[in-house]
């Protein structure tokens, strides 16, 4: 007699609903702290997690370093149609620092706290970093393919500029992207409460970045004599007038949209001369009006300020920092007025400069998105926006590749999204993360 033994059923894998949560807190527990002058942790520990993360499903993804420390990870996934372009979907590992006593959770403890996930990077960005690791995991598992090729990157440094990131990957490493035309990345697909209706912003523009010095220069001397050459005096009338500047409202094309938009849901008029008309229906997107309200103008904030070492010297010297985003289409313009506020004893220097962005809210891959986002939350309408910041998509449109803004997530009415960038006590639900697993697995294999 022969006998047959059976084995027991192998263990399924997790699914990316499943293990989306799981993968977001140890990447919210790995510190990558960036402070933009090279003394953070870098991002090799969080670089080396994701290659574990690929690796263990059976890809072969690359790390490269720009700088010691300064890690990058990319895996490119062939298509159905190999012959179509590529789409990149990328993220960032980096994190902007976080001041523990500020918080009311150790920000990089990766806390779960009433359905939330707690940590610094929980909305920017390792909420989508982990998303589309779940993601990726679940397609390879499942032997899937996505609809065409996709190139796969986690970048370093998105929070500096992408020096040691994403824009030394287009210039060292283009061949990466070979054949993509078209990415997908932060900050987008997020749903927002309009007159109780939800609406999901996608993101088709952003503004363009101009990090600058002020340097005034006079005559350095005693404190107590009459100086009408003093540095300080200089400088601080230049700061004054560029941080009370009143940038009047410039309506491009997609925040025109967006607020045709957000009129049609709530019954608002709608103006574009009309400034009064334009704050009602910014202040109609509740918590998001913070992102809107800084697109419909230029901004110019002074950030820094430094002069003098002894206080009964006039020092010669005394330097200041702007931080002027600059709308799409009017860069120029913006950058004259500046110019001018700045006077004639005060220079720029320009600290870091990049380009604005803005793309077609239509085509085939915008067309997959909305239908994804449509496919969980039927009925949802979909909005272009404008991102008041930036994003490594500045960097991938040196290639020729358009770039979106599309982390798809749920939200609950009442949750400060966009407050939570770059500010305390950043969390995600983890309702919202299992949601975009969903959208995010649909978009691959339909676009």
């Amino acid at each position: 007699m022969t006998s047959h033994a059976h084995s027991a059923n192998p263990p399924a894998h997790p699914t990316a609903e499943e293990e989306v949560a799981r993968i977001c807190q140890d990447l919210l527990r790995i510190d990558t702290s960036n402070f933009g002058d090279g003394s953070g942790p870098g991002e090799r520990a969080a670089a080396e997690y994701v290659m574990a993360s690929l690796h263990e499903v059976g890809l072969s993804p690359e790390l490269f370093e720009s700088a010691p420390g300064r890690a990058s990870v990319v895996v490119r996934l062939p298509g159905q149609d190999p012959t179509r372009p590529a789409l990149v979907l990328h993220g960032h590992l980096d994190v902007v620092p976080a001041q523990a006593s500020d918080w009311s959770v150790d920000p990089f403890a990766g806390e779960e706290k009433d359905g939330l996930l707690w940590g610094r990077g929980a909305v920017d960005m390792k909420d989508m970093d982990a998303m589309i690791l779940a993601v990726v995991r679940q397609m390879v598992r499942e032997g899937r393919k996505p609809a065409r090729d996709v190139v796969v990157a986690f970048f370093a440094d998105e929070e500096a500029g992408g020096t040691y990131g994403a824009s030394w990957a287009v210039d060292h490493r283009p061949e990466i992207f070979e054949g993509a035309t078209e990415a997908i990345s932060e900050v987008g697909g997020f749903s927002v409460d309009i007159d109780g209706k939800r609406a999901y912003l996608l993101q088709t523009a952003e503004k363009g970045i101009a990090w600058l010095r002020l340097v005034a220069e006079g005559r350095a001397g005693h404190g107590s004599q009459v100086n009408a050459d003093n540095a300080v005096t200089h400088l601080a009338a230049a700061v004054a007038r560029i941080g009370a500047y009143q940038w009047p409202y410039t309506i491009t094309p997609t925040v025109d949209a967006l607020l045709r938009g957000v009129a049609e849901l709530t019954d608002l008029p709608y103006d574009p001369r009309d400034e009064a008309s334009i704050d009602a229906l910014v202040a109609a997107l509740g918590p998001a009006s913070r992102f809107v309200g800084a697109t419909v103008r230029h901004t110019s904030n002074p950030t820094q300020l430094g002069a003098g070492y002894k206080a009964n010297v006039i020092p010669g010297r005394a330097e200041a920092a702007i931080d002027a985003r600059l709308l799409p289409g009017h860069e120029d313009e913006g950058f004259a007025v500046i110019e001018g506020l700045v006077g004639e004893h005060v220079r720029i220097e320009p600290i870091h400069r990049d380009i604005s962005l803005e793309v077609p809210f239509e085509g085939d891959l915008v067309d997959a998105m909305i239908a994804s986002l449509h496919a969980e939350d039927p009925g949802a309408t979909v909005l272009p926006y404008t991102l008041s910041g930036g994003t490594d998509n500045k960097s991938l449109a040196r290639l020729g590749i358009t770039g979106y803004g599309f982390a798809p997530l749920q939200l609950p009415a009442d949750l400060d999204f966009s407050g939570m960038f770059h500010g305390v006590d950043e969390r995600v639900p983890v309702a919202s993360l299992k949601f975009g697993v969903r959208v995010l697995d649909r978009l691959l294999r339909t676009c």
